[in-house]
């Protein structure tokens, strides 16, 4: 079965249409579409021809300007014949392309490409291995976002922070921004007195540049996306012989406390799956308007504030982001098509992290509410839509339409499913093997299916009629409902739950003893909407849930505030929208806002005073939901 869906898949790629070459005159060879040579329509660059394997930065980092300055070098490898490069870029001036020997190059930008940008086509010579874009991004650069002091924890400072995902690279660095183009780089970057410069690299810091210079190394090879700088008044705190946090002075004795258990995290998945390969695990706590709960950037992962509960009840994110250093960063999804390559396998890695670290109930606990938010993901798409696949299909769409949970979480269940039929043990070593014959390698949805029919199937009818790989990555939905999961301690929850909704007890009679976040959550997400008013005012004098300093708890009981009108909790959604930027959070309390009609102003008023402090993959999103004009 997978071979025939290898079969066609092979076939509609050979079939792709490289897209018109035929610009403005003034550029007859600037394409208007990104060349699909490479199979990536997310990019323009053509690496069959010409590709980057080593990348060099030289950036001033001007808070004033809003501005990085610099130079980009770029090595190259060649096929014969081939006489030029396309990079892709989103918002750069390009000042001036030189070649490695020093001549000026021909060089052109492309007309703009909705979420692409403008290729960059530079002409070579005949012995060019080396060019050199001198150029400065935008003040309104997608990747960037650069905070007043008043923004951040330390308040004396400011701040800059970078997302590369999915295609933000390019409006920062001229670069061949698909993830299957690897590259090593190094970089220098200058910045004013008073901050830290820290990279997706070796050579970060622990202590501040007398010259305000820092030099960074990553050796191993990354796609741009995982391009990764911040700017700050950092400190660093050591966790382990790998492990050490960067944070804000007010935040990082906090930060060191809550992840104090990634040396064993690592230790926990080493033993599963291979050798951590990116020598330092370090991460970096940013500003409240990071988008993100974390990003796996390789060696420094940049994380939310928000995962900082004070009781290590949210830790399984840094599980996550850590397991990305074998899942994403060591093997990549080529095209942003096949996201789930990352997604899915992390989640699986995750939960796997943290049975060992807890036990498998609390994994169970994490999957079950994995499967809520499937489930109400498939529910918004409704039956048959093509992005419940697993493979997609993003053609002339933004990459980031991909990124939901599907890819996370139908991609964990499809392999939960494949451990269940061939047994654990059997199925920890087909993950090694696939992390340790694609290291530093980006794959294909076709490449996995490739490797499952050789490397698990092998010939087994029995078993291949027992795990219908096709239904999963092919098609929609889930197939056969999924692999089932229970959870005693669910159980309980559901069941108190259960009896304080039907008014069989009230709020002071509930055992909460022992509860941990994610039964919180099972609770609150369970409760049918709307309650009244009332009922959660029980619920906030017993348990004082406005108040929570947990912000998954905080988020989900907000949520209900909303959809009953429960007025004494409107403070705390204000506060809770304008001091974190977390995208997770933003949208769903944004959307339910809007949807309910009489608190779509009040939506709009806490929007316009928030939307300052939040990152352009945020405003992206609640933009869209509010109708934004301002």
């Amino acid at each position: 079965m997978a071979r025939i869906s290898l079969l066609i898949l092979f076939l509609l790629t050979a079939c792709a249409d490289p897209g018109p070459s035929d610009p403005e005159p003034a550029q007859p060879d600037a394409p208007k579409e990104p060349a699909a040579e490479g199979g990536d329509v997310h990019s323009f660059a053509r690496p069959d021809e010409v590709a980057m394997r080593h990348l060099d930065l030289d950036l001033d980092v001007d808070f004033e300007s809003r501005r990085l300055i610099g130079r980009a070098s770029i090595d190259l490898e060649r096929t014969k014949g081939a006489d030029r490069l396309w990079l892709d870029t989103h918002g750069l001036e390009i000042r001036g392309v030189t070649l490695g020997d020093g001549s000026e190059a021909t060089w052109r930008l492309g007309d703009e490409v909705e979420f692409l940008g403008r290729p960059l086509e530079i002409e070579l010579g005949p012995d060019t291995e080396t060019v050199h874009v001198d150029y400065a991004s935008a003040p309104n650069a997608g990747a960037l976002q650069w905070l007043e002091p008043s923004q951040t924890a330390g308040g004396e400072h400011p701040f800059l922070l970078t997302q590369s995902q999915a295609i933000f690279a390019r409006t920062w660095v001229p670069c061949q921004d698909s993830p299957a183009v690897r590259f090593t780089y190094g970089a220098t970057v200058r910045v004013p007195e008073g901050v830290m410069a820290v990279m997706s690299a070796g050579g970060n810091p622990t202590e501040r540049s007398a010259d305000g210079a820092y030099r960074f190394d990553m050796p191993q090879a990354i796609p741009a996306y995982l391009l990764a700088l911040a700017v700050g008044d950092l400190e660093f705190r050591a966790m382990g012989d790998r492990t050490g946090v960067y944070a804000e002075p007010p935040v990082v004795k906090a930060a060191a406390y809550e992840f104090a258990e990634t040396e064993e995290m690592m230790v926990a998945v080493e033993a599963l799956y291979g050798p951590y390969r990116w020598g330092r695990y370090d991460l970096l706590v940013l500003p409240s308007s990071f988008p993100f709960g974390g990003m796996e950037n390789p060696r420094l992962t940049f994380l939310t504030p928000t995962v900082i509960a004070g009781d290590r009840s949210l830790v399984a994110l840094i599980a996550h982001e850590l397991a990305h250093s074998w899942s994403g960063n060591l093997v990549t999804n080529a095209t942003w098509n096949d996201f789930w390559l990352n997604e899915g396998f992390t989640v699986y890695l995750e939960r796997r992290i943290m049975e060992e670290i807890h036990d498998r109930g609390y994994a169970d606990m994490l999957a079950l509410l994995g499967r809520q938010d499937l489930d109400e993901q498939l529910a918004d798409f409704g039956p048959g839509h093509a992005d419940s696949h697993l493979l997609l299909d993003l053609d002339g769409r933004d990459p980031d339409d991909g990124m939901t949970d599907v890819a996370y979480e139908k991609g964990y269940f499809f392999l939960r499913s494949v451990e269940e039929a061939v047994v654990r043990e059997r199925f920890d070593a087909f993950i090694r093997s696939w992390f340790e014959q694609g290291a530093f390698e980006s794959r294909t949805t076709a490449d996995f299916v490739t490797f499952f029919d050789k490397e698990l199937i092998a010939g087994d009818e029995d078993l291949a009629s027992r795990i219908d790989a096709d239904a999963w990555i092919f098609g929609p939905g889930l197939p056969g409902g999924g692999p089932a999961v229970t959870s005693d301690r669910f159980e309980r929850v559901d069941e108190a739950r259960r009896a304080w909704a039907a008014g069989e007890v009230d709020a002071s009679a509930l055992d909460v003893e022992g509860w941990t976040t994610h039964e919180w959550l099972r609770f609150l997400r369970g409760l049918d909407k709307p309650v009244s008013a009332e009922r959660l005012a029980e619920l906030d004098t017993r348990f004082e849930l406005t108040q929570s300093g947990n912000s998954e708890i905080l988020h989900a009981w907000l949520l209900h505030a909303v959809a009953s009108r429960y007025e004494a909790a409107y403070p705390a959604i204000e506060d809770f929208l304008t001091r974190q930027g977390r995208r997770k959070f933003l949208r769903p309390l944004y959307r339910a806002m809007a949807e309910s009609g009489d608190l779509l102003p009040m939506a709009k008023e806490i929007y316009a005073k928030a939307r300052p402090g939040y990152h352009s993959v945020s405003t992206g999103s609640v933009d869209t939901i509010l109708d934004w004009q301002g």
